[in-house]
């Protein structure tokens, strides 16, 4: 359990520093450091927040076929941008919902492709 939580840390890592890397101006991590503190706090946010926010907003999510959900994600974003301060910068909730999609896609990617082969070994 622990080994697959730091694996998704890493891979989070991974991600949140991809995503800077495209938009650099819209979407900022000062380095590293910064992009575990990101990951680790993110984590924490869609364990404890996350959920309430499904079931404040499950009749949105269900008429919108699950499309909502992408906005959930941003908010978490949001939140972490926030409590991270000047470390992470995201300049709009626009640009928080392209980020939760591209994170959710790249996510779905690097585990079916990577993770999941290396686990069956």
């Amino acid at each position: 359990m622990l080994r697959g939580w730091i694996i998704s840390l890493i891979v989070n890592t991974i991600v949140l520093m991809v995503v800077s890397g495209f938009f650099s101006e819209s979407f900022y991590l000062s380095g590293v450091g910064a992009a575990i503190m990101a990951s680790l706090l993110l984590s924490i946010i869609n364990v404890i927040v996350k959920p309430i926010l499904i079931i404040m907003t499950l009749p949105v999510t269900v008429l919108s076929l699950g499309l909502f959900l992408f906005v959930i994600n941003a908010i978490t974003l949001m939140l972490t941008q926030w409590l991270m301060g000047d470390a992470f910068i995201i300049s709009g909730f626009g640009m928080a919902v392209l980020a939760a999609i591209i994170i959710s896609i790249l996510n779905l990617l690097i585990n079916n492709l990577i993770v999941k082969p290396l686990k069956s070994k």
